[in-house]
């Protein structure tokens, strides 16, 4: 009688070691993103390079990963998402081989080019493996605390990781330690990551759509970047961003005519996916704000090391890793997702507060502590119900497309952010210096600029969050009280909806 419910237990323990499967690639990325920025002295002196073409070290990465991942993310659908998932582990390892071998400076740029790809392929369709193999809303709760506790605080643990193998072995390192976790992900992968077919291509690929949105969010990226050298009124920025516009348009408009379109654009009309996107934009432009800024004030201004700064950064890491062991899940299960998203915001916007009163002598302990304590626990909140409102509604069929445009609104958000936030704390600066003011006050100055843009970033993004994501009324469901009048109990489909 029992041997027909044997095999569950098993099927339900390799589910979750796929998930660490996943989690561990989604972590190589996150590593590579902030372990490359410190050893970029290294890199320039050992390669010789300006300081404008070292920007392309991790620009490169930029261009590549966040223009593919739409493309990638549908081919995971018609493909099937394992298939693109090992495939971009398979190029993601490859290239960071390259990287470390790397003679010069062209063969760097272009390992790194094709290190974005790699990333973009397995990134695109992480989300989408997630919400299909853990549709009940518990499990897919637990799941998705997991994925932000890698994405969120893998950034720390790069500029520790970065810190120690640079000083201790060289830059080289960096990108050769991804070469055993890429090889060991590969192969758990293959046995762990179920087979899915996917829609396949019988009926033709919208190629002519798929180089549309790619060009277009590659020029779009490319200008972004562009404009910390150039300036946003630049010619060359103000021209690409033009470009990426029309093309954008032109796909969208490719998009309603035909029959197999590489993005149907009725994913377009899920509020909550789009909704959340936004949101999920306006956030991490406030996220990268600190976490680079904030780097930036620590070893430039308190004169903290890589492996200091790293250390600093751990109030919010481990914040964000207690949140996920389940906290987080608890608490949008008894508050719903809104009411977690909305606090988690506002207590990111208060850890931002507090670095707008940072000074040259301020000690660790309690502001910079509590601030970044405070943003910890603010996006270790936001995040995961960010994503769970994002995916509730995005159909099975389509679950490889919209991890896609989850991520793409991550990776161009902060890519923004961080390029807005950055140019107006170097011009802030700049003026207080030609004021008079000395260097180590016309950089705090900029940073506190920063830090309360973002800031007001973020109450955007709550804003946005309010009325978009609230007009996704609950379901109602009678449930019977004995011997009483049945009472009507809305569910909030944010987290109680599982992917159709």
């Amino acid at each position: 009688m029992n041997t027909s419910s044997a095999p569950a237990p098993v099927n339900d323990r390799r589910r979750w070691m796929g998930l660490a499967v996943v989690c561990l690639a989604q972590l190589m990325i996150v590593l590579d993103v902030t372990i490359v920025n410190v050893a970029l002295p290294s890199i320039q002196r050992d390669l010789h390079f300006t300081q404008g073409n070292l920007t392309w070290v991790i620009n490169a990465f930029l261009v590549t990963f966040g223009s593919l991942l739409l493309l990638a993310g549908r081919l995971g659908d018609l493909l099937g998402r394992r298939r693109i998932f090992l495939l971009g582990l398979v190029v993601f390892t490859a290239a960071s081989a390259l990287c470390g071998v790397a003679p010069n400076q062209g063969s760097l740029i272009a390992a790194r080019f094709l290190q974005g790809v790699g990333a973009a392929l397995q990134a695109s369709v992480i989300l989408a493996i997630i919400v299909t193999e853990f549709p009940e809303a518990v499990d897919r709760a637990r799941a998705m605390s997991a994925y932000v506790f890698v994405s969120v605080s893998g950034g720390s643990l790069g500029l520790l990781a970065g810190g120690a193998l640079t000083q201790t072995l060289s830059w080289h390192w960096i990108f050769f330690v991804n070469l055993p976790i890429g090889i060991a992900a590969i192969v758990l992968g293959r046995a762990l990551i179920p087979k899915d077919e996917g829609r396949g291509l019988g009926h033709g690929v919208d190629w002519l759509g798929s180089t549309l949105v790619t060009v277009s969010l590659m020029t779009a990226v490319y200008a972004i970047v562009q404009a910390t050298s150039y300036g946003w009124g630049s010619s060359r920025v103000l021209g690409f961003g033009a470009i990426a516009a029309a093309l954008m348009v032109a796909f969208l408009a490719l998009e309603a005519r035909i029959e197999n379109p590489i993005m149907p654009l009725r994913v377009l009309r899920l509020p909550g996916l789009v909704g959340a996107s936004a949101v999920r934009g306006f956030l991490v432009t406030g996220m990268y704000s600190t976490f680079f800024l904030g780097t930036l004030y620590l070893e430039h201004v308190l004169h903290y090391s890589a492996l200091q700064t790293g250390l600093a950064f751990l109030p919010w890491t481990v914040t964000v890793g207690i949140l996920s062991l389940g906290v987080t899940a608890r608490l949008v299960a008894r508050f719903g997702a809104m009411r977690v998203l909305i606090g988690g915001m506002l207590t990111a916007i208060g850890g931002l507060a507090l670095l707008t009163t940072v000074g040259p002598h301020t000690s660790f302990f309690p502001t910079i502590f509590f601030a970044y304590f405070a943003l910890g626990l603010g996006i270790g909140n936001a995040f995961m119900p960010l994503l769970t409102i994002a995916m509730a509604d995005v159909p099975a069929a389509d679950a490889g497309l919209g991890s896609g445009i989850t991520n793409v609104s991550q990776q161009v958000g902060g890519a923004l952010g961080l390029a807005v936030l950055g140019t107006i704390a170097t011009n802030k600066s700049k003026a207080l210096e030609a004021q008079g003011h000395s260097l180590t006050s016309s950089l705090i100055g900029g940073y506190h600029l920063a830090f309360t843009i973002g800031a007001s970033s973020i109450a955007i993004g709550i804003l946005t969050a309010l009325l978009v994501l609230r007009t996704r009324r609950p379901e109602t469901t009678a449930v019977p009280v004995p011997d009483e009048e049945p009472v009507v109990q809305l569910a909030e489909p944010e987290v109680e909806r599982q992917a159709a």
